[in-house]
């Protein structure tokens, strides 16, 4: 593993990202964009060296290869973020296959990017995510009302949700997403829309709004194959359905 390069700040103060690729010319070429753009680099080209090169600097993002020699990069990343959190990853993939890229998604991965891909692209998706992140752990004005709808409650300033008073484990994703749908109840809204408003992304594959949409039912729907508070409008986008007692859907503190 080495850091790349070109860096134009000194390294302490630099945002540090981990490329984990196992064709060294491509792991070379992202590097080099990432130092350019005033990133400080480090690389891994398996697995487990991802996974101990990720333990041992703590990057604030990872782009990382789907396949890898000795794990793959769905189990890696699995690893990071079960002893770091929500560290932000944005995984590359050769292969073709949506499924593919809907399972990195699935597991955690907050964008993808298909290889054959542009650097430069790679490098404004890297800063969209990061961007993103940040916004999630600035600081928020105090006083803000809690967002709620039936048994789910939603505290802006702590980032934090609960179901019946148990805590939602929420990736960054699915929390913005969560609250936007509750700031707009009743309101149709389209994926390029919340793609937009939620992610902050001018462009990207849509289907990864409906990944995030799919997995924030699995965490506040009784019954995801039947949503009720989140429902899909066929053709146009999804709707927040407030339950009949919505309108204690704002407060001020407490759970629910």
């Amino acid at each position: 593993m080495t850091t790349a390069p070109h860096a134009t700040a000194p390294e302490a103060s630099l945002r540090r990202i981990l490329v984990v690729d196992d064709d060294p010319t491509v792991a070379e070429v992202v590097a080099g964009y990432l130092a350019r753009a005033g990133f400080a680099v480090d690389r891994a080209s398996d697995g487990p060296a991802a996974v101990a090169r990720a333990m041992a600097v703590r990057p604030d993002l990872v782009v990382l290869d789907l396949m890898l020699p000795g794990l793959d990069g769905l189990e890696v990343c699995r690893r990071i973020r079960e002893e770091q959190g929500q560290v932000p990853v944005v995984m590359l993939t050769a292969r073709g296959d949506e499924d593919d890229r809907i399972l990195g998604l699935e597991v955690g991965a907050d964008d993808y990017v298909t290889k054959p891909f542009s650097p430069r692209e790679l490098v404004l998706r890297v800063e969209s995510v990061l961007r993103r992140a940040g916004a999630a752990t600035a600081p928020v004005p105090a006083g803000l009302p809690w967002l709620r709808a039936g048994s789910i409650a939603l505290d802006p300033v702590a980032r934090r949700a609960t179901r019946a008073g148990s805590e939602l484990a929420l990736t960054i994703r699915e929390f913005d997403l969560l609250a936007f749908f509750l700031r707009h109840p009743g309101r149709v809204v389209g994926r390029q829309e919340l793609m937009h408003r939620v992610w902050g992304w001018e462009f990207g594959d849509l289907s990864t709004v409906t990944v995030h949409v799919r997995r924030l039912r699995e965490k506040v729907e009784d019954d995801p194959a039947r949503p009720r508070l989140i429902s899909t409008v066929w053709g146009v986008g999804y709707r927040c359905d407030l339950p009949a007692d919505g309108a204690d859907r704002q407060g001020e503190g407490g759970d629910a």
